[in-house]
């Protein structure tokens, strides 16, 4: 079976256009026990899939998966991949067995047009992506491919790597991105609570969603010492930025989760369409 010499007509046959355009989703994904726990963003993130039309494939941004170069997984099938330590063994079970698409990730390559966005058979869906889509699409027949993160890459060429994904929208691809406004583990305290400076971050990167002011958050270190503090390192912040460089001119942008948990992690989410 062919893996990535399609030629552009024949993943365009793939995925045609559909005639609508298919929203972007970026989920504050928190803690993996929300994949199995019943709580106030697991029960969001329900009702958010619920609303969201059926895509044809999903792309999926996450902030644990970083590497040297962009990738973007390829194989017929991926492995549910458990990138954390320490929690219940019943977090270990859970399973999300959605097929891959090479069609799809060859798709991307050729769409970003950037010989550094290469295929890779190794990776798999990890809980960035897989914690979230058990709740949006629980059945798992839903095609799913990752775009990593480049690590040697900041905020403004990610922003700008995004952009050429917006025709993938009106194929029937879901683009999603999973990270969090919010994200410092150092200060993190297991407790229900929020620190003044992460609220108040938080409320800034709202502010500036709505305003459409993108340029101040692709620059989000001149937004003073709460974004030191909530962004310590930016993989978490990236994928918000990868969803609202999707966002097309006066389309329309709705929370449907809002919070900060733990102290200092954001679980903001929205959808744009």
């Amino acid at each position: 079976m062919k893996t990535v010499d399609w030629t552009l007509d024949e993943l365009n046959a793939a995925f045609p256009e559909t005639g609508e355009t298919m929203p972007v989703v970026f989920v504050g994904h928190g803690n993996p026990m929300n994949a199995i726990e019943d709580n106030v963003y697991s029960r969001a993130w329900i009702g958010a899939g619920k609303a969201l039309p059926r895509p044809r494939a999903i792309l999926s941004v996450s902030a644990h998966w970083e590497t040297k170069g962009s990738r973007v997984t390829a194989m017929e099938r991926s492995r549910t991949l458990y990138t954390f330590d320490g929690f219940p063994e019943e977090l270990f079970r859970a399973k999300y067995p959605a097929p891959g698409a090479p069609q799809l990730a060859a798709l991307v390559q050729q769409t970003l047009k950037s010989k550094e966005v290469r295929p890779d058979r190794k990776w798999g869906l990890d809980h960035g992506t897989w914690a979230v889509l058990c709740r949006l699409f629980p059945a798992a027949d839903i095609p799913v491919v990752q775009l990593s993160l480049d690590r040697t890459k900041g905020a403004a060429h990610h922003y700008a790597l995004a952009g050429p994904l917006r025709a993938l929208r009106r194929k029937g691809i879901l683009i999603l991105g999973s990270g969090n406004v919010v994200h410092n583990l150092y200060r993190l305290v297991w407790q229900e609570r929020a620190f003044d400076w992460a609220s108040e971050f938080d409320e800034t990167v709202k502010r500036l969603i709505l305003s459409g002011d993108h340029d101040a958050l692709v620059h989000y270190e001149g937004l003073g010492e709460n974004a030191s503090l909530a962004i310590p390192t930016n993989e978490h912040f990236l994928p918000l930025l990868y969803v609202l460089a999707l966002r097309e001119e006066r389309e329309p942008l709705s929370f449907f989760a809002e919070g900060v948990t733990l102290g200092t992690i954001s679980m903001r989410a929205f959808r744009i369409g």
